[in-house]
C-alpha cells in the first residue's frame, strides 16, 4: 500500500519566537503561528485526506484543526488523532533553554559548540546522543531511542484500517523530526542547512509492505 503523507510542520509558537528548545514541552501558538497553520490550511485545502495524525501537543493539535477546518476536498473530514509517537524529539533537561546554550552544552566537550557543528562533523544522530549525554537527568532521548518512537508513529499510521493504497494522509510534525527524515530518507539535491518553516508542507511517499529503512520516499521538501 503507497500512501501519500503530508507533513506540516507546526505554526510557529513562543518557544519558536524566542529560539528556545521545544520538543516535549510546548507553549502557544503566536498570531504568526495561527496564521502559517491558516496558510498550510488554504495550500492543502483541495486535497481529500482520508487520515491526520499529529502529536498529542497543543500547538500539533491546533495546527491540524485548522488546516482541516480549510480543507474543502474530504468528505467526511478526518477527526486528527493524537499519539505521543508523532512529538518532536525529547530534550529532557534542556527543554525550553536557550538553543545556542543547550547545543553548547552537548557539543562543546566534543569540540564542537553549535548545532550545526555538531551535525556538521559528527553526523544528526550524535546531536541526540550528545544532548542525552550532557542531560544530567539523561531524559534527553538518544538516537535509538528517537527513531524507536519515531517509526512506532509510521507502524501506527500503516495500521489504520480507514486508509487505503493511494491515499492522502496529512500529519502534523514538528522541525527537528522533519529535518531528521530528511537526513535519513532524501535523496542528494536538497538544502538541508535550512530548517523547514513553520506551516511549510513536505511531502513523503511511505510504501507501508516495505521495511522501513526503504519505506519512505521523499517528494517535496518545504513547500
Amino acid at each position: 500500500m503507497l500512501l501519500h503523507l503530508h507533513l506540516v510542520r507546526h505554526g510557529q509558537t513562543m518557544f519558536n519566537r524566542y529560539n528556545r528548545l521545544q520538543g516535549w514541552s510546548n507553549s502557544p501558538l503566536t498570531e504568526t503561528g495561527m496564521a502559517d497553520a491558516e496558510r498550510a490550511g488554504r495550500k492543502l485545502a483541495s486535497v481529500s485526506f482520508t487520515s491526520a495524525f499529529c502529536s498529542d501537543t497543543t500547538r500539533a493539535q491546533i495546527t491540524a484543526q485548522t488546516i482541516l477546518r480549510c480543507n474543502t476536498a474530504s468528505d467526511p473530514l478526518p477527526e486528527p488523532r493524537s499519539d505521543m509517537h508523532f512529538r518532536e524529539q525529547c530534550y529532557g533537561y534542556y527543554e525550553g533553554q536557550d538553543m545556542a546554550a543547550a547545543w553548547w552544552a552537548a557539543g562543546a566537550p566534543h569540540g564542537a559548540g553549535t548545532y550545526n557543528e555538531i551535525v556538521e562533523r559528527f553526523g544528526l544522530g550524535a546531536s541526540r546522543d550528545f544532548l542525552h549525554e550532557a542531560d544530567p537527568f539523561h531524559d534527553a532521548e538518544s538516537d535509538g531511542e528517537y527513531w524507536k518512537r519515531v517509526e512506532g508513529g509510521f507502524a501506527i499510521i500503516a495500521a489504520d484500517e480507514g486508509v487505503h493504497d493511494g491515499d492522502d494522509v496529512l500529519v502534523i510534525s514538528h522541525g527537528n523530526t522533519l529535518l531528521s527524515l530528511m537526513h535519513r530518507y532524501a535523496p542528494q539535491g536538497y538544502d538541508l542547512s535550512e530548517r523547514p518553516r513553520n506551516g511549510s508542507v513536505t511531502r513523503i511517499d511511505f510504501d507501508t509492505s516495505k521495511p522501513i529503512d526503504e519505506a519512505l520516499s521523499v517528494v517535496a521538501y518545504n513547500e
